[in-house]
């Protein structure tokens, strides 16, 4: 196997070799445009692992991987309009350079063009991509759904919470994971697994992303920090800090207001996570569900030395800044 930082530049040099910016440009230009934009890859650099963990060549997986970075980004331009961020990655979001017209239409395009890249394998492992793939992309539209149902709930539970991220972030991980076993044709017990390993690793994930929005160094972070508390997201650390019955009611009063200036609503939320240890119980989780992947890691039909590639990457998602 080789190395992640290996996996990303075999996938950005694939992703080169790709047309995406063609006529008519008002369509596929933000699509160049957004996949442009780099990011972590987690997902395409998952999908390149999955394989080669069953022993399969990096290089089969390459347009399921940019399948699945394609289609992470076509939901990611879906919901900058849904939250009207101005920023991803550091730069404009699609409907902030050109119009909420074009980014609709941009991100549309996008997911049919993750549907064909499965054209080039056989029926029978397109069958198999195709069906994980129509899944997966239901439960992140329902995890979408339930995001925004929450802004506007007061009955939001943490259970209720792990629900939703599991379906708006971790399914896709996991999905990234087990296409690279299909594509590999491992174990049905191997492809579980795996996914099950992916969708712990998702979470954690999530409630990481989750922490450094509020906390997190907008240089690094690459996102308007604070911007969950702008549009009162109920997540972890709300929720957690919500248990707390001193500071519940102030909490709730804070994310009642909408005021033009939102650096102080930001400033307060922020220090009555840390008052109420919200902000500690949150790492804390974060570090509990990549534990749990690792637990599942144990139990795959791999060598150590692949196992202690995917621990290291588990590793780096626990301790991330971006």
């Amino acid at each position: 196997m080789h190395t992640i930082d290996q996996y990303r530049d075999f996938f950005v040099a694939y992703l080169k070799k790709q047309t995406l910016r063609k006529d008519p440009i008002g369509l596929y230009g933000p699509v160049d445009y957004i996949i442009g934009l780099g990011g972590k890859r987690m997902r395409p650099i998952l999908t390149l692992m999955g394989a080669e963990v069953f022993d399969t060549d990096f290089e089969e997986a390459l347009p399921a991987a940019l399948a699945i970075e394609m289609f992470h980004n076509f939901s990611l331009v879906h919901d900058d309009i849904m939250d009207d961020a101005p920023l991803r990655r550091g730069n404009e979001t699609v409907h902030e350079k050109w119009n909420l017209n074009t980014a609709i239409l941009s991100g549309d395009a996008m997911l049919i063009l993750a549907y064909q890249y499965f054209e080039q394998y056989e029926p029978e492992i397109f069958r198999d991509l195709a069906k994980l793939f129509s899944k997966t992309a239901l439960e992140v539209c329902e995890g979408q759904q339930w995001d925004v149902d929450f802004e506007t709930r007061n009955d939001v539970t943490i259970p209720d919470y792990l629900k939703m991220i599991e379906n708006k972030t971790a399914v896709l991980v996991g999905a990234a994971l087990q296409m690279g076993a299909i594509i590999a044709r491992t174990s049905e017990a191997n492809k579980k697994l795996i996914y099950e390993f992916g969708c712990n690793l998702g979470i954690a994930f999530q409630l990481q992303d989750d922490y450094l929005d509020a906390f997190g160094d907008p240089v690094t972070f690459g996102k308007q920090v604070g911007g969950d508390i702008i549009e009162n997201k109920k997540t972890y650390l709300y929720l957690k800090a919500m248990s707390s019955a001193t500071e519940s009611q102030k909490l709730q009063a804070l994310y009642a207001t909408s005021p033009e200036d939102s650096s102080e609503k930001i400033a307060s939320a922020k220090a009555i996570f840390d008052q109420t240890g919200a902000s500690d119980e949150t790492q804390n989780a974060i570090r509990d569900y990549t534990f749990r992947a690792f637990e599942t890691l144990e139990k795959m039909d791999i060598s150590d030395d692949k196992k202690a590639i995917l621990r290291t990457f588990g590793e780096n998602l626990m301790n991330r800044e971006v």
